[in-house]
């Protein structure tokens, strides 16, 4: 639309001359407030986010409705359109929260949404600066009134015929096991060794949802990559009685830096893996390296900047800052110890002489920054990168499904070579 034509528009508006005409113009012609660039809908276990993208904030309100459950929007700022609309056949039946929305002109200038729920839901509505290659954005989340507790949700998940304890009983004899999720991938070439316990790995998938992470030439996304590493690993050591597997995430959504950290502690990992496929400000970086947390400083340039990089994925993923989670998790990543350092460094140790084996290696020794997702107090904690995604040639190997089973396989002997020279303490009943 033509900039007069739009003038023209605005100035019945706020006369109130255009109301009776309303129905006349097309949707291209209403669009005359914000212009809406996306509207994206990440459906997940943990909860179904809902983005709408613009070139300005918007204005919304919301109210929950009972019987049924309902959730309505009203989004100032915008009319009736073919972008708002594509939310429709966004949502789709497998959906675990939104059974289907609808999207009418409640009022000029304000875009009604109202979402069919399929349980109880607590929302929570928040703007987004621009960041990264974002402009404004509206995030609807929806989380669930009552969700299930952690432990028993994961218990439930990994199965074991080995488990004695109540909790692991009552999941077993309600639950189905689940079939490996990359069939064609077998175990890691380790021997069997019976620990004086199960051992609960957390693995951790960077980025994800409206974080895509790095970005290689051909288009291929971190984000994806690493999904799929961490699934291998997954089918890998979740194959031994030994190991119970926790997925920080295990499809594409986001999950913000403390709540991967909280995930895993909800479930007293003992281990907590973190996967990327990073990218560099020079296309020949290459090579694979671990992490480890420092409170000491960055041990290189690249360190620091890698860290400052992985560090800002709430800003693009899009995280709440005014809920009670985020004050939570700021205060957890305040308090990593000596102790845990000195054990990711071991664990660091052992997975990069693995992948050392076979891979490029960007540096030899365990690398550590201030990495945020690396600061669970009580868990050795690493965070490994694959290769570098923005270098053509490792991201042709990133996405070969041989080098991605070989990563899988290095990481999960790493895993079980740090766990047999220290072995896992009894946990007290």
């Amino acid at each position: 639309m033509d900039l007069n034509k739009r003038k023209t528009i605005r100035h019945l508006t706020q006369s109130g001359l255009i109301a009776p005409f309303i129905l006349l113009l097309g949707p291209h012609e209403l669009a005359y407030g914000a212009t809406l660039f996306g509207v994206r809908v990440w459906p997940a276990e943990d909860y179904t986010r809902v983005t709408l993208e613009s070139d300005e904030t918007l204005q919304v309100s919301q109210q929950l409705i009972k019987d049924p459950n309902r959730l309505v929007v009203d989004i100032q700022g915008i009319d009736l359109n073919n972008k708002i609309k594509e939310i429709v056949a966004k949502i789709k039946s497998d959906d675990p929260y939104i059974s289907g929305v609808r999207v009418g002109q409640y009022q000029p200038k304000i875009v009604r949404l109202v979402f069919d729920l399929k349980e109880e839901v607590l929302p929570q509505l928040f703007p987004l600066e621009p960041a990264g290659s974002y402009q404004h954005r509206l995030v609807l989340d929806l989380y669930p009134k009552n969700p299930p507790d952690p432990m028993t949700v994961f218990l439930k998940k990994n199965v074991k015929v080995e488990d004695d304890d109540p909790i692991a009983a009552i999941a077993k004899k309600n639950s189905e096991i689940i079939p490996p999720i990359i069939s064609q991938n077998k175990a890691p070439a380790i021997r069997s060794n019976k620990f004086n316990r199960i051992i609960t790995v957390a693995l951790d998938p960077g980025h994800g949802g409206e974080d895509p992470g790095a970005i290689g030439a051909r288009g291929s996304k971190e984000k994806d990559v690493v999904l799929s590493i961490a699934k291998r690993i997954q089918n890998q050591l979740g194959g031994l009685s030994e190991f119970r597997i926790l997925m920080t995430r295990d499809s594409d959504f986001f999950v913000p830096l403390g709540v991967r950290v909280q995930k895993a502690r909800k479930v007293q990992a003992d281990l907590f893996i973190s996967i990327h496929a990073d990218a560099f400000v020079l296309p020949s970086a290459k090579g694979a390296s671990v992490f480890a947390l420092s409170q000491q400083g960055a041990s290189s340039t690249t360190a620091r900047w890698m860290a400052n990089k992985e560090n800002s994925a709430d800003l693009i993923g899009g995280l709440n800052i005014k809920t009670k989670d985020a004050e939570v998790a700021k205060l957890l990543l305040d308090m990593a110890t000596t102790a845990q350092i000195k054990d990711s460094l071991k664990l660091g140790s052992a997975v990069i002489k693995e992948i050392g084996g076979f891979a490029n290696l960007h540096s030899k020794g365990v690398e550590q920054a201030s990495f945020a997702v690396l600061k669970a107090p009580d868990i050795p904690s690493i965070l490994v990168e694959t290769a570098f995604i923005s270098n053509p040639d490792e991201e042709l190997k990133l996405l070969d499904d041989s080098y991605q089973n070989k990563i899988a396989e290095a990481i999960s002997k790493g895993i079980f070579n740090y766990l047999e020279k220290n072995p896992p303490i009894v946990r007290q009943s």
